[in-house]
């Protein structure tokens, strides 16, 4: 059953039962409904039909769920984009991936953009419904890095977004008695999966999506009793930091989810102790879905895995040859399940796809009772506080500056966000640190402009003349560590 079927169903069944809350506003499953109904009458008068590519660059709110669920009953394709973007950051993804409109809730001069108000959303009582709108139809496309850091992403239809909610159901045992809190952009994969599937369930979505105060988020947690959420490991160490010594501070939470990045052993003692004991350490990927999940109870034995796969996941470690490895032989992790892609919709997806296997660029290996260990990344993704940075969106910016004749963006190691972004430079003639930090603050998101800055003479070459950015990476962790001792 579709997205739009099952809100159906719901409107019907528990129509007064809350389907979204946040801060101030409560909407049942009959206003869900009719809401949904409103914007795709809304939508149809704008021009907008069945399997076309639209933009969708919302707050972070319940109208942007509401126009998640309108575009799946009327059978359009979304490309999430994310708010906090430039305008020319959307315009070049809208015209690698080809959309030719962008929903939107803030002012541009870009005239095909379609710029909504509070009065775009209202309830209607003229149902919408298109009978060829099924599972098979393509629903949403999700940005990711590929292999080369240029934009791609796998195209994800109905049936197989929906299929991602299963391991939500039989793996971490969510269900409709559930009131989950996405605490994360809806934009990014993680926080707009889960908050559909408790919709889908018939369970509540609680929205409290950044910027928030810490404090803010715990007391929303407890005052509404939720019992799942999922949060990056950012999000979890500035709970730590507000957390008392002598109760949770989180102790309505039957399940609290981990992903994004890895969290060390110690960290995750920490927070069993003082946020919930009900840790789930899930490993993902926007192309794959879920892959792996380490459960409260397998942490003392397992401290340092990810976990054994997922239900109705193959996951396996391989060789070059794409060879499956025995346990204890380190390797390519590879996976695929039924809500996995196979292909990018756009972008040099050839190393990333093998076998209908994806390859998240991870390096792993098994032990002998199943559990998977992650040993590195294979890839040059930088991730900072949970969130994807692909090197070339700023490198490119950094080389539009005058005199910037190399430039090389790098992942350096950070207590608070896991990753920070740094920049290996080399110029010509003299460079303004402070007039560069300035272009780029200019054109890109704020959460991709560098922490640091380091001119180079020359940057490390590989033989074969490219940046050798492993090379790059060591050299510029070893300068800023050296300048912190000083």
């Amino acid at each position: 059953m579709t997205l739009s079927l099952r809100l159906r169903e719901h409107a019907r069944y528990r129509p007064a039962k809350a389907a979204i809350i946040e801060p101030g506003r409560s909407i049942d499953y009959r206003q869900l409904d009719r809401m949904v109904d409103f914007s795709c009458h809304a939508l149809r008068s704008k021009g907008i039909e069945r399997g076309q590519l639209v933009g969708l660059s919302l707050r972070d709110r319940a109208e942007y769920l509401v126009m998640l669920l309108a575009m799946s009953r009327l059978g359009a394709v979304v490309l999430p984009l994310d708010p906090r973007w430039a305008n020319a950051e959307t315009r070049r993804v809208c015209d690698n991936f080809g959309a030719t409109c962008v929903v939107c809730d803030r002012a541009s001069a870009d005239p095909a953009w379609l710029v909504l108000g509070d009065t775009d959303f209202g309830e209607s009582s003229s149902r919408y419904d298109d009978a060829e709108v099924g599972l098979h139809s393509p629903m949403l496309l999700s940005l990711s890095s590929g292999t080369t850091g240029a934009p791609s992403g796998p195209l994800t239809t109905q049936g197989k977004f929906i299929e991602r909610f299963t391991v939500f159901w039989i793996d971490l045992g969510l269900g409709a008695d559930d009131r989950f809190l996405t605490a994360t952009p809806l934009y990014f994969g993680g926080g707009r999966a889960f908050a559909l599937a408790m919709i889908y369930a018939g369970g509540s979505s609680l929205l409290l999506c950044p910027p928030y105060e810490t404090e803010q988020l715990a007391s929303f947690v407890n005052e509404q009793r939720a019992t799942a959420t999922f949060l990056v490991p950012t999000i979890l160490t500035r709970l730590l930091a507000i957390a008392p010594d002598d109760k949770m501070l989180l102790p309505t939470m039957r399940v609290l989810i981990s992903s994004g990045a890895a969290l060390y052993a110690a960290e995750q003692r920490e927070i069993r102790r003082k946020l919930s004991t009900n840790l789930f350490q899930y490993y993902s990927s926007t192309e794959g879905g879920g892959c792996s999940l380490l459960r409260p109870e397998e942490f003392s034995g397992h401290p340092d895995s990810v976990g054994r796969p997922c239900f109705g996941v193959a996951v396996e470690v391989v060789d070059e040859q794409h060879h499956p490895l025995p346990p204890g032989r380190i390797g390519r992790v590879r996976y695929r399940s039924s809500a996995s892609a196979d292909h990018y919709f756009k972008g040099d997806g050839s190393a990333a796809f093998h076998d209908g296997f994806f390859y998240p660029g991870d390096i792993g290996e098994f032990d002998a009772d199943g559990f998977l260990y992650l040993r590195g990344r294979s890839t040059d993704m930088i991730i900072r506080g949970g969130v994807n940075i692909y090197p070339s969106d700023v490198e490119s910016v950094v080389l539009s500056y005058p005199g910037i004749v190399e430039a090389s963006a790098v992942a350096v190691p950070s207590q608070e966000f896991g990753e920070e972004v740094a920049l290996a430079f080399v110029a010509r003639g003299e460079i303004e640190i402070a007039a560069l930090r300035a272009h780029c603050a200019a054109v890109l998101a704020r959460f991709k402009i560098p922490r640091y800055f380091l001119p180079f003479h020359e940057l490390p070459k590989a033989g074969v003349g490219k940046v050798d950015r492993k090379n790059v990476a060591a050299t510029v962790i070893a300068r800023i560590a050296g300048e912190v001792r000083r």
